[in-house]
C-alpha cells in the first residue's frame, strides 16, 4: 500500500518522549487471576481519561502453575473488542499474541477487525510464547517457533497490505492469488515484536515497527536503542507504594518498587537514554487501582 504507519503508532512511540501504557487487567492482584474481571472496562476508561497512552492485553491460553498468572484471563481479542467500545482515544495493543500458536489468517482478520472497530487505534504485538508446555497442547513445534514466528509476521503483512496476494509458506498455508482478505486497514498495521521471540537483533531492527522487551538492565538501555533503531520500549512489573517519595528500586531487572515520585525520577533517566515506551504491569501493587492510577497520572505522566 506504500502508506505511512497509522497516526496511532506515534501516540505510543515518539522520538525524545517517553509514553506510558498499562498491561491488563490494569490493577494489582494476589492470585493467578483477579477476583473481579468485569471492572476492566471502567479501569480502562479511567486510564484513558488520566492520559495513559496505551492499554496492552496478553495472550495466555492456559494456566501453568510454573508461571503462576494468566494475564487478564480473558481472550485478548474479545477483550480488545470490549475495550474498543468502552474507550475513545487510547491506543489498544496485544502484548503479544503468540504467533506460532495461532493461524496468521485468523490473526490478520481479528487484527483488522479490532483496528476498524476502534477507529484505527490498534497495535499488533506478536510474541513466540514463553511457556513450553503450551506447544504440545496445540500440536505445535516448539523447536521451530522462531522460524514460524517470522513467517507469521510475513504472512500477516501480506494479507493486510496486498490485494489477492500470493504466498508460499513452510509452516502455514499457501495463497495463490484467488482469495483476498477484507477489509483492508486504512494504514499498514503497526507490528510490535514482544520479547526477543528468538530473533536476531538485525531482524528486530528492520522488520517490526517497534520492539517491547522485558527484563532490561537499565545499563543496557542506551546500547539496545543504538543497536536497534526500531522504536524501543520495555515492560516492567511495578509496585507503587503509598510513600510518594520512596526511591525506586529495581529487582532482577523486571520488578520495580517505589513511590510515584521516586518512579518518575527513575523513568526520567530512561527517557534520557532514548526509551520510547513503558508498559506497566501493576500486578504487585496491593492498592486500589483508581488510587494508584491517579497517583501515576499526577506525579509521573505530568512529568513527561
Amino acid at each position: 500500500m506504500n502508506k505511512p504507519l497509522s497516526p496511532t503508532f506515534a501516540q505510543v512511540f515518539q522520538q525524545n518522549k517517553l509514553t506510558f501504557g498499562l498491561i491488563a487487567p490494569f490493577k494489582g492482584y494476589d492470585k493467578h487471576l483477579p477476583d473481579e474481571l468485569t471492572d476492566i472496562g471502567d479501569t480502562a476508561k479511567l486510564a484513558e481519561n488520566l492520559g495513559f497512552s496505551a492499554l496492552w492485553v496478553r495472550d495466555v491460553p492456559f494456566y501453568d502453575p510454573h508461571f503462576g498468572d494468566v494475564g487478564q484471563g480473558l481472550d485478548p481479542m474479545v477483550t480488545l473488542g470490549y475495550l474498543s467500545a468502552k474507550t475513545d482515544k487510547i491506543v489498544l495493543g496485544t502484548a503479544g499474541l503468540i504467533a506460532p500458536l495461532r493461524s496468521p489468517i485468523h490473526i490478520a482478520k481479528s487484527a483488522v477487525s479490532v483496528d476498524k472497530l476502534s477507529n484505527g487505534r490498534f497495535l499488533l504485538g506478536l510474541s513466540s510464547g514463553d511457556r513450553p508446555v503450551e506447544y504440545p497442547a496445540f500440536g505445535a513445534d516448539f523447536a521451530g517457533r522462531a522460524e514460524a514466528f517470522r513467517e507469521s509476521v510475513e504472512l500477516i503483512k501480506t494479507l493486510t497490505e496486498q490485494h489477492f496476494p500470493k504466498f508460499n509458506g513452510k509452516h502455514y498455508g499457501n495463497l495463490t492469488g484467488n482469495l483476498d482478505l477484507l477489509p483492508k486497514p486504512d494504514y499498514p498495521l503497526p507490528i510490535v515484536a514482544i520479547g526477543r521471540a528468538r530473533q536476531e537483533l538485525e531482524w528486530l531492527a528492520n522488520v517490526p515497527d517497534a520492539w517491547i522487551w522485558h527484563g532490561v538492565n537499565p545499563d543496557d538501555t542506551a546500547n539496545i536503542i543504538k543497536d536497534t533503531p526500531t522504536a524501543f520500549g520495555y515492560a516492567q512489573f511495578v509496585e507503587v507504594t503509598d510513600n510518594l517519595n520512596e526511591p525506586a528500586r529495581l529487582f532482577n531487572n523486571i520488578y520495580l518498587r517505589g513511590g510515584a515520585k521516586g518512579l518518575a525520577e527513575f523513568w526520567a533517566q530512561e527517557q534520557e537514554k532514548g526509551l520510547s515506551h513503558l508498559a506497566l504491569n501493576l500486578k504487585p501493587t496491593n492498592r486500589p487501582a483508581d488510587e494508584v492510577l491517579q497517583e501515576l497520572a499526577e506525579y509521573v505522566l505530568t512529568k513527561f
